[in-house]
């Protein structure tokens, strides 16, 4: 008789923006296990092109997957936009995780609204017109921004220089009347408050936090209850981890005791 496997949720990002859904999901269920994988080892994911980044990504599930994920969330954007390809390939595979990924869930929380709505994110997930055609209707009136270098500058602790400031100023300038605004990349809730800033009328979205709505309410993930902060998550990453702890905990306020650096094998 095979063992049970116990469920438990894996989170890929290519650096330390799906902390924020690791966030939401555990200031509601403490109890999910959770595994992390940062590729920052990798190039970044908006340089890759489509096939290698869903080969890419395709291989990260199935890492994770060996190593105890039943499910998986794609908190990248850049990875999410290859999602579709990615399910098409596998097919049937039934060792292949139930798996989503946060643009879906970007979209089904901005399709409610008309008017002008803004989408700020990394330059592949801008050119994949994805959120444009989930969004378009007669009421709305899209616009799209590239903001590519806000994410390096979040990453690396870095958004409080002058030259993070003088970038997001120009990217928001067009923007400052929006009515709603997405931010479709992981990493810019972290700067919340500046975006509110510079389009001081906008309901600003954060996919991440409906996606660990969703989640929460269409998985379940956990048939036991660990005491609260009983360690049992695993954080991975392809790069630094040093780095990533000292990010994680500048960044999102995350504390990390142990990274683990992984490839893929």
């Amino acid at each position: 008789m095979n063992k049970k496997i116990s469920p438990s949720l894996g989170i890929l990002d290519w650096g330390i923006g799906g902390l924020g859904l690791y966030k939401f999901i555990k200031r509601d269920r403490p109890d999910i296990p959770v595994i992390y994988w940062s590729d920052s080892g990798e190039i970044p994911y908006g340089k890759l092109s489509a096939a290698a980044l869903g080969a890419r990504v395709r291989n990260v599930i199935y890492q994770l997957a060996n190593r105890g994920a039943t499910h998986i969330a794609i908190a990248c954007n850049a990875a999410s936009t290859v999602l579709p390809d990615i399910q098409r390939h596998i097919g049937t595979d039934k060792e292949f995780p139930q798996t989503t990924g946060v643009i879906e869930h970007g979209i089904m929380a901005a399709a409610a609204r008309h008017g002008s709505i803004g989408i700020i994110g990394g330059g592949r997930t801008i050119r994949s017109g994805i959120y444009r055609r989930g969004l378009q209707n007669p009421e709305t009136i899209i616009h799209q921004r590239i903001a590519q270098p806000l994410s390096a500058h979040i990453e690396a602790g870095t958004s409080d220089s002058e030259d993070f400031h003088l970038v997001l100023r120009r990217i928001m300038k067009p923007l400052r009347d929006i009515e709603t605004l997405v931010l479709a990349c992981t990493h810019y809730p972290a700067i919340t408050d500046r975006f509110q800033e510079l389009a001081p009328s906008a309901l600003i979205i954060d996919p991440a936090e409906h996606m660990a709505r969703w989640i929460l309410a269409n998985w379940n993930l956990a048939d036991r209850n660990p005491p609260r902060g009983s360690g049992a998550d695993i954080f991975l990453t392809t790069g630094d981890p040093i780095a990533m702890k000292s990010a994680a905990r500048s960044v999102f306020g995350v504390t990390i005791d142990r990274a683990e650096r992984v490839g893929i094998s």
